[in-house]
């Protein structure tokens, strides 16, 4: 039998209907502003999707787009006036950055209280602390997306392959605050597929195209692709389709992990604005 698709538009969509709930319980209008340097054609795309989901919910979002030869310092500075800024609530700066500009310095000079990608050391710390904060949107979504179908994830054994700092490692910190059993796996790791082959729930999020052959996948797990991997003109998962033949359920690419990152974002501005305002989280 084929594996279950868990469709990520459809939870997505419940995530905006639920804060379109909350838009109406609050008196305020959550504030979005996106920063984007020159015009790759995938951060062009992004960045106005982004935009666009935040004004459909209501949201006051603005773009600002400068030159990609924009100075380090200059880039600094404007993040900085908007950290000072009452009326933004959420700041996020469009990755990849240029060559000339240390990504690092650009995430730790957001104020943590607005840092909606959740990429900030201190959010970084209270995430694995067990604390409250703005945590990476993938991540989030990822945990969201297995819950609204009812997967229990106490307990379960979870392998993630890919120790990137955008999806792996926050995502461990947030299945051990699930209370599942998390082994965090990647490239120097021995005999992956048999490690592969021991979760209850696997997750890949490395960047290679079908990857993850059904062999490296025990019978019955629910597996989570999180690779968008374009070849031609087609966008590939790091799981091949043949996964579905063993796996019980199986997000789809796309339309799986992707809408949720994007969701989980306005949940981010939403959950800032009201931080900020109250001290209280979403």
């Amino acid at each position: 039998m084929a594996a279950r698709l868990l469709s990520g538009h459809e939870v997505a969509e419940a995530v905006y209907e639920e804060l379109r709930t909350r838009l109406k319980e609050h008196p305020f209008v959550p504030s979005l502003r996106v920063i984007r340097l020159g015009e790759d054609p995938a951060s062009v795309s992004y960045v106005r999707l982004k935009d666009k989901r935040a004004r459909a919910l209501g949201y006051r979002s603005q773009v600002e787009v400068y030159p990609e030869d924009l100075p380090e310092e200059a880039l600094l500075r404007r993040i900085q006036e908007l950290n000072a800024d009452p009326g933004v609530d959420g700041i996020l700066v469009q990755l990849p950055l240029p060559r000339h500009i240390r990504t690092e310095r650009v995430l730790e000079a957001i104020d943590p209280l607005k840092d909606v990608d959740g990429f900030h050391p201190l959010n970084v710390g209270r995430l694995w602390s067990g604390g409250e904060g703005l945590f990476p949107c993938t991540p989030l979504g990822v945990v969201r997306l297995l819950k609204h179908y009812g997967v229990e994830l106490k307990g379960k054994e979870v392998v993630i392959v890919g120790r990137s700092n955008i999806v792996g490692k926050p995502l461990a910190a947030l299945f051990l605050r699930e209370d599942a059993t998390v082994t965090l796996a990647h490239s120097r790791t021995q005999n992956l597929p048999e490690v592969a082959r021991r979760a209850e729930i696997l997750v890949v999020a490395v960047g290679r195209p079908h990857l993850v052959q059904k062999e490296w996948v025990r019978p019955g797990a629910i597996v989570v692709d999180v690779g968008v991997n374009r070849v031609g003109d087609r966008l590939l998962g790091d799981v091949h389709p043949e996964v579905a033949e063993v796996a019980s359920a199986l997000t789809p690419v796309p339309g799986g992990v992707g809408p949720m990152t994007v969701a989980m974002l306005m949940y981010n501005t939403w959950k800032a604005a009201l931080l900020r305002r109250h001290g209280v989280p979403a």
